[in-house]
């Protein structure tokens, strides 16, 4: 994507607790956001949102944001593959609770993911993510403010 594009923010919807905070960033910076689901998600009446529904079936949300997830976008998801998929294509990802994954942390992230799964398949109780709490919030809007101003000062525009 060149430099004179937008800003786009894609939301990985179905279960993501950080969308009103997304909204609120996006509506101050002027950024475009997707709000991508397989299932009916009520989104606010704002020019600056889409609600885009995709069929159902696995990966299906994901293969719609990989495919147009780019350098001088964000994409908020919790899924590590689609991360994985989108800092490849150069696309800043960030994790609802503030996590940010790029080149340097996204391996190690795979690679718990799938030692996780693993063990979860052989019979291993595992726990599960910690509940999500006020400080994820807090720290997802401080990661999504510096990920808006960092794109801005490489050059990409809003609105």
């Amino acid at each position: 994507m060149s430099r004179n594009a937008p800003i786009a923010v894609y939301i990985d919807a179905d279960a993501c607790p950080v969308k009103d905070e997304t909204y609120k960033v996006a509506e101050r910076h002027g950024l475009r956001v997707h709000v991508v689901a397989n299932a009916f998600i009520v989104v606010p009446r704002a020019s600056f949102i889409e609600r885009v529904a995709v069929p159902a079936g696995p990966d299906e949300a994901d293969n719609w944001i990989a495919e147009r997830a780019t350098r001088g976008d964000i994409v908020v998801t919790a899924d590590i593959p689609l991360a994985a998929r989108c800092v490849k294509a150069g696309a800043s990802v960030l994790a609802p609770n503030g996590r940010v994954f790029d080149d340097a942390s996204i391996g190690m992230a795979l690679a718990t993911r799938n030692l996780m799964e693993d063990l979860r398949s052989a019979g291993e109780q595992t726990r599960g993510p910690r509940p999500f709490a006020a400080r994820d919030r807090s720290a997802f809007l401080s990661a999504l403010e510096t990920a808006v101003q960092r794109l801005k000062r490489a050059g990409f525009r809003t609105g």
